[in-house]
């Protein structure tokens, strides 16, 4: 554990119960379900200073702090969360949860069901990010939430605008960073090869390998590496890599890495594999894939006519897999319908990633949108 007098310190995961079923998108019944979840900060006497923090792609409910004092990782978005932070828990209760369809503690593929006790694989029903937000709302009642800022970046933003439209009620506003309404055919493209790598393993075995010795590491490996080159962009791996060679200074002449950027997915395939499942990797993109905001309602700006939140809208220069067009499209429908909609594009060569990485301006955008919301809030009370 690095010391860091704004970290939130030693943090536990937490589990909720949903017992009752929850009718999926699908039409599906689905229950019990199990919800992992962290919180940092305390909820007020009011019960209106809740942010619930919504994760990307591959994240869990771990958002910051440490499980240990001899844990040497921090959660995935440790520098924006803590006391003074863009996420201050001296002012706010911040929650964060695993998804519906995740491997981290929340109900899942890799769960084991019930009614056979074995894990669901793939009779473990197909989810949306709709569903994710059904099963959110209720872990967000249980906490005795009224009111809810809701942020999320790349996945995580989907979630926020699903929240933002479908459980209106309780959003007062939603921060969406490096996000889009919905996945172009290209992003739903690199969804798939990654499903096909999994779904072509010699050892996924229809779903059903947890309780084998060989598993689909291979597909599950090279899923992680295609969605990682989304993650970049050109410049980055310029800079980083170039065309350098690993360790020499000239090629091998066979097929084994040659190249520093072939090593450091292989690296990223490798590390991942130890973390993930590579059935909540099948549930989890298909959900993506599936989103589409203005689907129900004909057209983003009739699905905005739901919400009264305010909004921040972020985007990066050199992200080229939800690139600043798509958010500004959110921008413009919201504009319409006459929201309050805040939007800024921040320069950075981090490419996707800089949502993750980008926490200093990242802070002072939040902080200066979230003290504008809360004392146009309070001036309301």
């Amino acid at each position: 554990m690095e010391e860091n007098n704004k970290s939130v310190g030693i943090v536990k995961t937490q589990f909720f119960q949903i017992e009752d079923n929850i009718e999926l998108e699908s039409g599906t019944l689905f229950g019990p379900i199990q919800v992992a979840y962290e919180t940092y900060g305390q909820l007020n006497e009011t019960k209106d200073n809740a942010i619930l923090l919504l994760h990307a792609l591959t994240g869990d409910a771990h958002a910051a702090g440490y499980h240990s004092e001899e844990d040497k990782k921090p959660g995935w978005w440790d520098d924006m969360v803590g006391p003074g932070k863009a996420f201050d828990t001296d002012k706010y209760f911040v929650i964060a949860s695993n998804m519906l369809g995740g491997c981290s503690g929340t109900t899942g593929p890799c769960s084991i069901n019930p009614q056979t006790g074995k894990p669901y694989g793939l009779s473990f029903p197909v989810i949306t990010i709709s569903d994710t937000v059904k099963v959110q709302r209720k872990l967000i009642e249980h906490l005795g939430v009224k009111k809810l800022i809701v942020a999320g970046g790349s996945m995580g933003g989907m979630q926020a605008l699903e929240w933002a439209i479908e459980q209106n009620d309780l959003v007062n506003a939603c921060i969406i960073i490096a996000s889009t309404g919905r996945l172009t055919a290209q992003g739903i493209a690199f969804n798939a090869v990654g499903r096909n790598a999994i779904l072509s393993d010699p050892y996924f075995n229809n779903g059903d390998y947890y309780d084998k010795e060989l598993q689909p590491e291979r597909g599950l490996a090279i899923a992680r590496m295609v969605g990682h080159i989304t993650y970049l962009c050109e410049d980055a791996m310029h800079k980083k890599f170039g065309r350098r060679f690993q360790d020499k200074d000239k090629p091998n002449f066979d097929f084994h890495i040659d190249f520093e950027v072939e090593s450091y997915l292989e690296h990223q395939g490798r590390t991942f594999v130890d973390r993930f499942d590579a059935n909540s990797y099948l549930y989890i993109t298909k959900a993506v894939d599936y989103f589409d905001a203005a689907y129900k309602y004909g057209s983003l700006e009739n699905a905005f006519k739901r919400t009264n939140a305010k909004f921040l809208i972020m985007s990066f220069t050199s992200d080229w897999l939800f690139p600043t067009a798509q958010s500004k499209e959110l921008v413009q429908a919201l504009t319409k319908e006459g929201k309050d909609v805040s939007f800024c594009e921040i320069e950075s060569p981090c490419g996707h990633d800089a949502f993750l990485l980008e926490f200093e301006t990242q802070t002072k955008i939040i902080k200066s949108f979230l003290a504008k919301e809360r004392g146009l809030y309070e001036q309301s009370l």
